[in-house]
């Protein structure tokens, strides 16, 4: 049996786990509900059957009317936010042990983070240890070749203009054959390492 969600039903459980605080891990940890479930929800792609729907209300410490008095609170309305991020600007991070730029990081409550990676060829990725992250991912490569290793499948090369989508809870590494620039489009908000 399917619940009756409506388009805000998402953003209003998302509103209602940042309140406390938590991560998709940590809601997922109290529900039992699984992370990429959790987060397919509060990007409005998928439907909660009743069992989850409950379990997510008891988490939040909510009752199914005040979920949805949160959707009714929920605004569709502009935010009329943006980020204007010059070329070589940007805060300096790391991810997963690469060099990048953080782009549009004096906006809070993101629904992604925009990193710029720059990669050297020099960097290698047969040796470097793999990295996870809780958020799915998706790398775009703007110019040169970028060589992804994960911990689920063969080594894949992506050139300009590839894309991949991943789970970033794989174990995976990036490198490159020669120099290369990447953008990383990292779901949520991202608390990087800030590089020296």
């Amino acid at each position: 049996m399917r619940s009756r969600p409506s388009a805000e039903t998402g953003p209003a459980i998302r509103k209602l786990r940042l309140a406390r605080g938590w991560t998709l891990a940590d809601l997922s940890e109290h529900s039992g509900v699984p992370i990429s479930t959790l987060s397919r929800v509060e990007l409005g792609q998928t439907l909660l059957n009743y069992d989850k729907l409950v379990r997510l209300c008891r988490a939040l410490d909510v009752d199914l009317q005040g979920l949805i008095a949160h959707e009714a609170a929920v605004t569709q309305a502009p935010s009329g936010r943006r980020s204007i991020v010059r070329a070589g600007e940007g805060a300096p991070v790391r991810v997963g042990g690469l060099n990048g730029r953080a782009a549009a990081s004096d906006l809070l409550a993101k629904s992604f983070s925009p990193i710029l990676l720059d990669l050297q060829a020099d960097e290698v990725i047969d040796t470097r240890p793999l990295a996870s992250m809780d958020a799915e991912l998706y790398l775009l490569v703007l110019d040169g070749e970028v060589i992804l290793r994960s911990a689920l499948y063969a080594p894949v090369t992506l050139k300009a203009g590839d894309a991949i989508y991943f789970d970033g809870r794989s174990g995976h590494a990036l490198g490159a054959t020669a120099g290369a620039r990447a953008l990383l489009v990292v779901e949520g908000e991202f608390e990087p390492t800030t590089r020296s």
